[in-house]
């Protein structure tokens, strides 16, 4: 990663997907990060291109969630089978989306990640859930359109997205 974004960036983002406010108060109570500082991080995050605009949109690139991966997921069918496969698919790490399609595949998750052991992890998330038989995963060549927010990163601990970015002993 980049040296846009430091630990203390990653926090103040995530406290504030987290508690869903860009309050300077709120984001300091939840990370113990000075108000002056975490006003001053979020300026700083803008004029860098990390936040794109006032909504707090994300560019994945510069946050090093560069590896897009698709994945087609076929499951046992059963009574309510697809609200809860699709709950476990959704709380695994780095899984963005989850869709129930209609069709031959049962389910379609996208997921962001930023390196191949993600990939492998995530594969290996995917075969923990008895209830899937099959998966196939495509990686994203490139991006053409998709919209961003910080919200995403709800979907990733602190931890994960610290070591992702070489940031764990900082």
């Amino acid at each position: 990663m980049s040296e846009i974004v430091d630990k203390r960036d990653l926090k103040i983002l995530c406290a504030i997907a987290e508690c869903e406010s860009f309050n300077t108060e709120t984001v300091h109570e939840a990370t113990g990060v000075p108000k002056s500082t975490v006003h001053y991080r979020i300026q700083k995050l803008k004029e860098n291109g990390v936040i794109t605009n006032d909504l707090f949109e994300l560019d994945r690139e510069k946050l090093g969630l560069e590896i897009t991966v698709i994945s087609e997921v076929w499951a046992e069918f059963g009574e309510g089978y697809h609200e809860e496969i699709g709950r476990k698919l959704g709380e695994i790490e780095g899984v963005n989306q989850v869709y129930f399609t209609m069709g031959d595949t049962d389910f379609i998750v996208i997921s962001r990640l930023t390196s191949r052991d993600m990939v492998e992890r995530l594969v290996e998330d995917y075969e923990s859930i008895d209830e899937i038989r099959r998966t196939s995963s495509k990686f994203a060549i490139s991006t053409l359109k998709e919209g961003t927010s910080i919200g995403m990163l709800r979907d990733y601990s602190e931890e994960t997205l610290f070591s992702g970015f070489g940031l764990a002993d900082r």
